[in-house]
């Protein structure tokens, strides 16, 4: 028998014991998730179309700035005066293509009432502290903001440390608290909006938001985004919500001076993530989560976020496991390794191993299971599939006996059935991008619209394999590890707190994940350029974002 039979035999004998009813269950188990990922999604984008159609329909009544207010009336200013005073609290780390353009639309917020800008720190010697010194000299006689050097922290995450920071220097009189991260792209009308409905609800415990991921056009930022996206459903209810996004979370300023609920000894004693912590939290004392409809943020990804130079250094060290392993074994060993995807993968895992109670860590680990579970019953089907369409060409092109071959007919309805569910679940995923990207355009008309153009829904695709079977291995190694660099910082977990904080330069990488930033740089600057250029780089980024214009 050739070596060819050999292979045949071996794929006929797959695809069989793939049509038995354990493996035709797990194949229909897969289709499942696609069609509930597909019913998410669609009642995400009814949420979201419900917005457009609000601010279209007051646009044709003649409020012609609805994306502020929707009711044209709150523009008055005996009504703007009465607006209570807010704080914009923003932990920064590294400097990187995307910065200014957010910071800008963050300090040109368009909130009538007082508001202040704190931009928190570690040290001088981080590249965003000239960054944002230099564009906060150009706005110094308009906005009210200025940089918090917070220093080193010791019991918890540095971004936690510079929150905690920023809330202490904020102003006496300040009724609401904003956390924003530096990657996020605000529209004009988002602090008005949110603090809107802390007014209307005084109950409201957290207000939060989610990013609208803008792919750079690499599979690592594909992968990002097809991450994302299954979390977006939860964030898409227009009120009510048991999810938090560390990205955008608008608070009660007491609740910080008072300690109340323990959000500041929760955060400070050990904490590692401040979402996770303060749902955690809200759950715990039944406090109210919203997330309006209107709370949904471009979010640029980093443009070097690529395999190709990856692969190219891996075939020229290690030739003979190139030749080995080929394409795969490159990609799962880059995966693991090498890229700053799987950097970030780890982190969104290794969130589930910090926790402030034992409801909480029961809790994360019933996350982590079903997690798991349905990332992996989501890749299996496809690895099927492929066993079922390959068995089949190689019966037509052998031309092989009917009866000998009237397993590959079972197998084959198997594909085309996880086929159309694929296609209904991208649907249903373009469906809602197309309608967050509409409402973001909405939202910010000032700004270079959004389109959908660049996004490459084959890729896409690929990204779902990917990232479904990378996360059950980032977070199990997440589970044994009990230790993550982030952003240059080794943390450390005991019972699910940090009890051991280390920092070298050279342990950590020179860039963080997603943003692209410079991390380190003399006084400030990034690596290999001087401060202006990159500023003015930057600047034309900011002004021709070319990759997402129509």
């Amino acid at each position: 028998m050739s070596t060819l039979d050999s292979i045949d035999a071996i794929l006929f004998s797959l695809s069989r014991a793939f049509t038995s009813p354990f493996a035709v269950f797990v194949q229909i188990q897969g289709c499942t998730i696609c069609l509930l990922l597909a019913l998410g999604w669609f009642l995400a984008e009814y949420v979201r179309n419900r917005e457009v159609k609000r601010i279209k329909n007051s646009i044709k009544a003649g409020n012609s700035l609805a994306f502020l207010y929707q009711d044209v009336n709150e523009l008055e200013h005996s009504r703007q005066v009465k607006l209570p005073r807010v704080s914009v609290v923003m932990p920064l780390k590294g400097f990187g293509e995307h910065n200014l353009h957010n910071w800008r639309s963050q300090i040109t917020s368009l909130y009538g009432g007082p508001l202040e800008f704190l931009f928190v720190v570690e040290s001088t010697e981080d590249p965003a502290y000239h960054a944002v010194s230099r564009l906060l000299s150009m706005y110094q006689d308009d906005v009210e903001a200025k940089v918090v050097v917070a220093g080193l922290s010791t019991t918890c995450s540095q971004k936690i440390h510079n929150q905690l920071i920023g809330v202490e220097k904020m102003h006496q009189d300040t009724k609401y608290v904003l956390f924003l991260d530096d990657d996020v792209r605000l529209h004009p009308g988002t602090i008005g909006a949110l603090t809107t409905e802390m007014e209307k609800n005084p109950e409201i415990f957290i207000q939060t938001g989610y990013p609208l991921d803008l792919p750079s056009g690499t599979l690592g930022s594909y992968c990002i985004y097809e991450y994302h996206m299954p979390c977006s459903m939860g964030f898409a209810t227009g009120g009510r919500t048991f999810f938090l996004w560390g990205g955008c979370m608008m608070m009660h300023a007491d609740d910080f001076r008072q300690d109340r609920y323990g959000v500041v000894s929760g955060l400070r004693d050990g904490g590692y993530s401040d979402d996770m912590t303060l749902a955690s939290l809200a759950g715990a004392h039944k406090r109210l989560i919203t997330s309006p409809p209107v709370a949904v943020f471009p979010h640029p990804l980093a443009s070097d976020l690529s395999f190709g130079r990856y692969i190219c250094l891996f075939t020229c060290l290690y030739p003979c496991l190139y030749q080995r392993y080929k394409i795969f074994g490159c990609l799962i060993i880059l995966f693991l390794f090498n890229h700053r995807y799987w950097n970030y993968l780890r982190k969104q895992t290794f969130v589930l191993e910090s926790y402030i109670s034992k409801v909480n860590w029961i809790m994360n680990k019933a996350l982590f299971a079903v997690h798991c579970y349905l990332s992996w019953g989501f890749v299996a089907p496809y690895v099927m599939a492929v066993v079922h369409v390959t068995s089949a060409l190689r019966i037509y092109i052998k031309g092989y006996q009917h009866e000998d071959t009237t397993f590959a007919s079972g197998g084959m309805l198997l594909v085309i059935m996880l086929a159309v569910c694929t296609f209904i679940e991208l649907l249903s995923m373009w469906n809602l991008t197309r309608r967050e990207v509409q409402l973001c355009n909405m939202l910010s008309p000032e700004a270079p619209r959004l389109s959908l153009a660049t996004y490459n829904w084959g890729l896409i695709f690929v990204a779902m394999l990917v990232d479904n079977f990378l996360y059950p291995i980032s977070a199990f190694r997440s589970h044994f590890s009990q230790s993550i660099n982030w952003s240059g910082i080794r943390y450390h977990l005991k019972d699910g707190k940090i009890f051991k904080i280390e920092r070298r330069k050279d342990m950590g990488p020179a860039k963080t994940d997603l943003g692209g930033k410079h991390l380190y740089g003399k006084k400030g600057a990034p690596q290999k350029a001087s401060f202006l250029s990159s500023l003015g780089r930057n600047l034309a980024h900011w002004r021709q974002p070319k990759k997402f214009d129509v």
